[in-house]
């Protein structure tokens, strides 16, 4: 048989050892609630019933190199993302709040600091009990801690995790700036191109509606076209002058909009002459992706990962909201030497230390901490509509973006055939008007059509390329260059963040 004999030593230990075990169990309690993402609220494809093949799972990873394909765009690009100013500031952003979280995670461990001082005070005669003045000197040298705080309730680990999704939500913020970037860069360069060809048609128009209004001339002076004739020629020649100038003025307008988006002067080589041929957007890898995408590809978006980032965020700061209805445990403590002299500052017996425990229990606050948890909810409520809104608005957008791209390849054709039957019929009222069949208003009119028609052929081609751009920038996806990014090296690195 065996019996248990308490004594003072054993009880003291237990009193010591509670309160410590205590701490140890209270240490991994966390008020925070558990995150779940909401239900996506749109459908689960965009269109078509076909199911998504196993080319379309890595859509989001295609390269923004396999997409725009033309060398020239693509040092425009890499020059871009060398230079812009707004990017930068993204980049800059990442290591704010980088520095921002480090800060906040230093609030999960004590800071040490070690102090030295040294006190002198005077007493006058006629204080001091010798009746002589004296001065009196003392030293200390001391290392500790003052104020840490246990947390017993996860209120730091609570601000600790809301600043660590602040920082991701960033980073996301940073790619969502390149992939628009990319395509505003894109979009930018194709619209340059296209006003290059208005421009060379205008010219091209002005230089044989010169020529013809010089033969009406001729044929006026010899009395063989009436003055009505001439002057009909003459309002073809004025038009296409006046198109002339425009186009040229928004041509340097768009130059000067792509210098300021790439940050850095462009060299002439660089420069496109014109949109390219239609055959480049035919093998785009995106003209070829098959309906039926599944709409969880919008879960890749960065703009969409920052939303959620900010959701969990918001969610975190529900526990520090939470843990201030409970007690804060803080702790200071010093240990240290103190001497009435220099020389004896380190000596035997000079040792001395403090240590003082503060808690804090909420009592009575007017309701200020009901009122911030319900400031805290509701802002989880608010960014958990916004999360829900930023997937509709990209279902939307890469809705629209495969509605118009069913639809441009047909349009094209169409604008294609409709160029040629306007050809087709200036020709021929030209010539009867030389057989004094017509009137030189058939003539002008049908040249009005064909300058028409092509204007929007160039129009329409320039719109299926702008939309495989929009395509890019909708799936989120390629946003890095598949053969190294210049850019890559400023990339947060999550797994050394504790992600």
């Amino acid at each position: 048989m065996s019996r248990s004999i308490s004594t003072p030593l054993a009880r003291s230990q237990r009193a010591v050892l509670t309160p410590v075990l205590l701490f140890a169990l209270l240490s991994g309690c966390s008020l925070m609630p558990a995150y779940e993402r909401p239900a996506s609220p749109v459908a689960a494809r965009f269109s078509g019933d076909a199911e998504g093949s196993a080319k379309t799972s890595a859509v989001a990873d295609i390269g923004w190199r396999e997409v725009f394909t033309d060398p020239a765009l693509q040092r425009v690009i890499e020059l871009t993302l060398a230079n812009n100013r707004d990017l930068r500031v993204a980049i800059l952003n990442i290591e704010k709040a980088r520095a921002q979280y480090g800060v906040q995670r230093a609030a999960l461990f004590p800071s040490v600091n070690a102090t030295a001082s040294e006190s002198a005070s005077r007493t006058p005669a006629d204080l001091s009990s010798p009746g002589s003045a004296l001065t009196a000197h003392s030293y200390s040298a001391t290392l500790g801690f003052s104020a840490y705080e246990l947390d017993l309730f996860g209120r730091v680990r609570s601000l600790n995790a809301q600043a660590l999704e602040s920082f991701f939500s960033t980073a996301e913020a940073r790619r969502s700036t390149q992939i628009s970037l990319v395509a505003e860069v894109a979009t930018a360069y194709l619209t340059l191109a296209s006003d290059q060809d208005r421009l060379k048609l205008a010219q091209d128009t002005l230089v044989s509606q010169s020529s013809t209004y010089r033969l009406n001339q001729r044929s006026f002076d010899l009395g063989a076209a009436s003055a009505l004739t001439l002057h009909q020629a003459q309002t073809s020649v004025e038009s296409a002058r006046v198109d002339v100038e425009r186009y040229t003025s928004q041509v340097a307008q768009d130059r000067n909009a792509l210098i300021l988006l790439v940050g850095a002067e462009l060299p002439d080589a660089l420069l496109p002459a014109g949109l390219p041929d239609d055959a480049t957007a035919a093998s785009s890898p995106l003209a070829s992706i098959p309906p039926g995408l599944p709409s969880d590809l919008l879960q890749r978006r960065p703009d969409i990962l920052q939303a959620e980032h900010d959701l969990q965020s918001a969610s975190a700061s529900i526990g520090a909201a939470r843990a201030a209805f409970y007690p804060r445990i803080s702790l200071t403590a010093s240990a240290g030497s103190s001497s009435a002299s220099l020389s004896g500052l380190f000596g035997a017996g000079s040792g001395n230390w403090t240590f003082a425990p503060q808690i804090s229990l909420p009592i009575f606050d007017g309701g200020s901490n009901r009122a911030n948890l319900t400031i805290a909810t509701t802002n989880r409520d608010i960014y958990v509509a916004q999360y829900e809104k930023a997937i509709q608005t990209a279902f939307r957008e890469v809705s629209d973006a495969l509605a118009q791209r069913n639809t441009l390849g047909r349009q094209l054709a169409a604008q294609q055939a409709l160029v040629g039957a306007t050809s087709a019929s200036y020709r021929l009222s030209d010539a009867r008007f030389k057989r004094g069949v017509d009137s030189y208003l058939t003539v002008l009119d049908s040249q009005r059509s064909l300058y028409t028609a092509q204007q929007n052929l160039i129009g329409t081609r320039l719109s299926r390329f702008t939309n495989l751009v929009t395509f890019y920038k909708t799936l989120g996806g390629g946003w890095i260059e598949t053969t190294g990014s210049p850019v890559a090296a400023a990339e947060p690195d999550t797994a050394a963040m504790g992600r």
